[in-house]
């Protein structure tokens, strides 16, 4: 990441539809008229969901399109992301080739699809299904290209409510944390000279910021603290492999957090489902993005203390350090954490407990970054039992398509889904 910080995204989900062209363009060209697109950019973004959701009707079996809005700072847009349960696309180059279109739809193809949206990605399995998404932002004032010009943002989530439900209990937030001031950063170094050995054996830090307890060894700068937990320990979902040592885990809050920026990520999964579950994944999602703490504990304790009150949820907070090559993890409850690259996964563990009602002494977790990998995190509204070996190249796309498939091959709506994906960080 270095000094640059990265792409994140504020994004409100809207709606999804199935089976429903009509309704798809509808809502998109009011979603473009709320947020301030001219006249002609939301026909555009209208007919472009249009085409995608009338070909999901006509061709796809258990198609799906999600509507929402996505901000910056300064901007708002549109996206969409269409899901289908096959039959995939045989030849991808021949269907996106610009003016090819399948019977039935508006006759634009997804060629032009592609040519209207501002950031466009695919990924299909044959036979299996496909996942389609798109990106429009406003235009410049003579039309001519984009009023703001990003590249991939490095975390995207998608939830989706159970069957028959209009809110979502499940939620997932990410902020960067630019890192310590320079006077902390050199009263640490300052207080750190002499400590030694002993303290880093300790295991033990403060209930602040993470920040005292020193010494505990970044991994990509000489390994591990610990020799840790290995793959086939307590904790860790059935069908992973053994993976090798500089994946271990090591635990207890002697890990303080990095001087450098950092990526934040939370998931909830609000207890059971509908409005009381989705007030509980509202709430943490607030307190989250309001909380000053640093440490995943310390920001899990605040959610705890804002979710007091509402029925609870779990959680899981991860702390991603790219200068460090290291990940701080810590979750409550069945979220389901995976550090992934093209050779396998690697199960996060996580802790029993309902935060905003019985939490026991917290754990955080440390991993190596695997190279060119990904963070994928959900609740357990999708099966954790998934391989990236079965979705062949999928570790090549964005990371709204990496959750859009995950979602697509093991997701159930026989409860709320959430999936939030960071890759592109490290």
């Amino acid at each position: 990441m270095g000094a640059m910080t990265p792409p994140l995204l504020e994004s409100e989900d809207v709606a999804w539809f199935r089976d429903e062209p009509a309704s798809a363009r509808g809502a998109a060209a009011a979603l473009g008229r709320r947020i301030g697109l001219d006249e002609q950019r939301s026909s555009e973004v209208a007919l472009a969901a249009s085409e995608v959701a009338t070909n999901l009707g006509k061709h796809a079996v258990d198609g799906a399109i999600l509507l929402r809005v996505i901000r910056t700072e300064e901007h708002a847009g549109i996206e969409f992301l269409a899901i289908d349960h096959g039959p995939g696309m045989q030849d991808v180059a021949e269907s996106l080739r610009d003016g090819v279109s399948s019977a039935g739809s508006l006759g634009i193809g997804l060629g032009a699809v592609i040519r209207l949206a501002d950031a466009f990605d695919i990924h299909t399995l044959p036979t299996r299904g496909t996942v389609l998404w798109a990106r429009f932002w406003p235009r410049t004032h003579n039309g001519v290209g984009p009023a703001v010009v990003l590249s991939e943002p490095t975390v995207a989530g998608v939830t989706r409510p159970i069957t028959g439900e209009e809110v979502c209990g499940d939620s997932w937030a990410t902020r960067l944390d630019s890192g310590a001031p320079v006077g902390a950063v050199a009263a640490r170094q300052s207080s750190a000279v002499g400590v030694g050995a002993a303290s880093a054996a300790s295991g033990s830090g403060s209930s602040g910021s993470g920040s005292s307890g020193s010494g505990a060894a970044i991994p990509g700068a000489g390994g591990l603290a610990a020799p840790g937990l290995t793959a086939s320990g307590p904790g860790t979902p059935a069908g992973l492999r053994r993976r090798s040592p500089q994946w271990a885990a090591t635990a207890g809050r002697s890990q303080r957090v990095g001087d450098d920026p950092a990526v934040l990520i939370m998931l909830c999964d609000g207890l059971g489902h509908g409005p009381l579950a989705a007030v509980a994944a509202d709430t943490a999602v607030r307190a989250f993005r309001n909380g000053v703490g640093r440490h995943p504990e310390d920001i899990l304790q605040e959610i705890h203390q804002a979710l007091r009150g509402t029925r609870g949820a779990a959680v899981a907070v991860a702390r991603i350090e790219p200068s460090a090559g290291r990940l701080l993890y810590c979750g409550v409850g069945n979220i389901v954490g995976a550090l992934v690259d093209t050779e396998g996964r690697w199960g996060l563990l996580s802790q029993p407990g309902i935060v905003g009602l019985q939490m026991h002494r917290l754990r955080t977790f440390e991993y190596q970054l695997p190279p060119h990998g990904a963070l994928a995190m959900h609740s357990d509204g999708l099966s954790d039992r998934w391989s990236v070996q079965a979705l062949p190249g999928l570790l090549h796309h964005a990371p709204i398509v990496i959750a859009g498939q995950l979602l697509r091959e093991v997701g159930t709506r026989r409860d709320d889904a959430g999936i939030v994906v960071a890759k592109g960080l490290w």
